[in-house]
């Protein structure tokens, strides 16, 4: 199975966005913080629910390469895929609750300790992700929505409990702590869906005839997703017109999902036929993609170098030659010493070699 540039491309973008999402909200003067808001309702579809959509796709297409390897290969285990992905999952949620409790001790606040940060989110949903992907996508898609029908009431009804000490209290802390963030029943949805995506997509690439494959591109993703994007974008703007970019909203998380939709299946069409190549581009994209966990880790020191003292004219600049920078920075790591500076890489090396020796 071929390395999709689109799902870099799109792991990147997402990557980018949240760092100019956080860097903005870290260093713009308090008193412009509507410039933040602004940037936020334009550019958050292609932040966390996207990183977490494209975890999805990568997902499904990690899964079904290992079932096929399986039924080629007789000594390979299927079993000790099992235990790798859990593991991998498991090593994940333990460097989110790490980093959730820097965040607490910073806040002087030990509660915040389960707070959803895109890597507990992304952990938990890596867990949750591993029996449906033995069940149809019409199962899954079926279920994302309807995750998010009860989302939208148990919400409301749990946010009477916030604050106290009883087991509805406890369960609106466990199911919304920071509601602002991205909690689990508002974006495993993203990552449900990206499975489907991602099932589809090697589906699609078993086919060897190239022109077959194309039709098949457009029959089975270019057109169902530009159709349900489309959809989805309507719905989420008609729902809560005009406030349907209120982030975090469940109009947001539908408009978002569309926009996700329409640019999987466009950017992996045109990627098939070739219409375009932005090498240079893609490769820029590639090194946030390739890093992504370990840049999303470290960016953090990032915040104490301008804290709220930017107008918005100089933040945008001083955004921008930090995101060109760190490109910059990327491409020597990556020349110089490679995957040793992915922590993705490391967790998945670790986790391949815990499965084989359990």
């Amino acid at each position: 199975m071929k390395r999709f540039k689109t799902i870099d491309t799109l792991r990147g973008i997402s990557i980018i966005w949240m760092i100019i999402g956080h860097l903005t909200e870290w260093w713009i003067l308090n008193e412009e913080l509507w410039f933040f808001n602004i940037l936020r309702s334009i550019g958050d579809p292609l932040g966390s629910g996207a990183f977490l959509f494209i975890a999805g796709v990568s997902t499904a297409l990690s899964y079904k390469k290992n079932i096929q390897d399986k039924e080629l290969n007789k000594s390979s285990s299927i079993k000790v895929y099992r235990k790798e992905y859990l593991l991998r999952a498991s090593i994940i949620f333990i460097i989110a609750l790490m980093y959730n409790a820097l965040i607490s001790i910073k806040l002087n606040n030990p509660a915040d300790i389960w707070t959803w940060f895109i890597l507990l989110t992304v952990a938990v949903s890596l867990f949750l992700g591993w029996p449906l992907l033995k069940t149809s996508k019409r199962f899954r898609i079926y279920l994302g929505l309807i995750l998010w029908v009860i989302n939208l009431f148990l919400m409301n009804y749990l946010s009477n409990f916030s604050g106290q000490m009883n087991f509805l209290g406890i369960l609106n802390h466990l199911l919304y702590n920071r509601l602002g963030l991205d909690p689990i029943l508002s974006f495993f949805t993203f990552f449900i869906i990206g499975t489907v995506i991602g099932e589809t997509i090697f589906e699609i690439y078993l086919i060897e005839d190239r022109k077959e494959r194309g039709f098949n591109l457009k029959k089975k993703l270019l057109i169902p997703g530009l159709i349900f994007g489309i959809v989805l974008i309507i719905i989420g703007i008609v729902f809560r017109f005009p406030n349907f970019l209120h982030h975090r909203t469940f109009s947001w998380l539908v408009y978002s999902l569309g926009i996700q939709l329409i640019l999987i299946s466009s950017l992996i069409f045109i990627e098939e036929i070739e219409v375009f190549r932005f090498k240079k581009n893609y490769k820029f994209l590639y090194y946030f993609s390739y890093y992504s966990l370990s840049i999303y880790l470290l960016h953090n020191v990032l915040f104490f170098i301008f804290q709220n003292s930017l107008q918005y004219v100089y933040l945008l600049m001083y955004i921008s030659l930090t995101l060109f920078s760190l490109g910059i920075l990327l491409r020597i790591i990556h020349i110089k010493i490679g995957p040793h500076f992915s922590i993705k890489i490391q967790i998945g090396r670790l986790s391949r070699a815990l499965a084989k020796r359990i």
